[in-house]
């Protein structure tokens, strides 16, 4: 079977590189790597530390952390679907962004769950169809790609 259930942040944090500030993916809801699939969720606090300047009086997420929630998610489902992870020496990197809208903002007491879909790999580049959605309405869709590459060495993985 290759559908997974919830995966926690003790699995994230082996798979992406990301640390608080900067992790922006508390949870995976399901992987379906046959489906070339992954659906996780942010929950956005008050608490963030962008927040106070984003703005003061009126919290907004900025929208570059919106798409780096939803490049995570891509991440997760490219390390999934590969096999390498940070703990084992490899790094996504961004690659590219394509097609980016904005629908609605993104405030505290939101919870964001984004969805990747690959829709095709080439060698050490990925390319996903990435949406984040919060009460089932659309925040945020963009087309992304990742580059795998081995940790330091500055070359990209085939």
């Amino acid at each position: 079977m290759t559908e997974s259930s919830s995966i926690g942040i003790e699995q994230i944090i082996e798979v992406l590189p990301h640390r608080y500030p900067f992790l922006l993916v508390d949870r995976v809801l399901r992987q379906d790597l046959e489906a070339g699939e992954c659906e996780s969720l942010k929950n956005v606090t008050f608490n963030e530390p962008f927040f106070p300047g984003h703005f003061p009086g009126a919290p907004v997420m900025p929208g570059v952390m919106i798409l780096e929630a939803m490049a995570q998610t891509a991440g997760l489902l490219a390390a999934a679907k590969s096999g390498l992870t940070v703990s084992g020496g490899f790094l996504l990197y961004f690659a590219g962004i394509d097609k980016a809208r904005f629908k609605r903002p993104v405030v505290p007491g939101d919870q964001l769950r984004m969805l990747a879909r690959l829709l095709k790999q080439k060698r050490d580049i990925w390319k996903f169809e990435v949406t984040a959605r919060v009460d089932g309405a659309l925040a945020c869709s963009a087309e992304m790609m990742c580059s795998v590459q081995r940790r330091g060495a500055g070359t990209t993985v085939s």
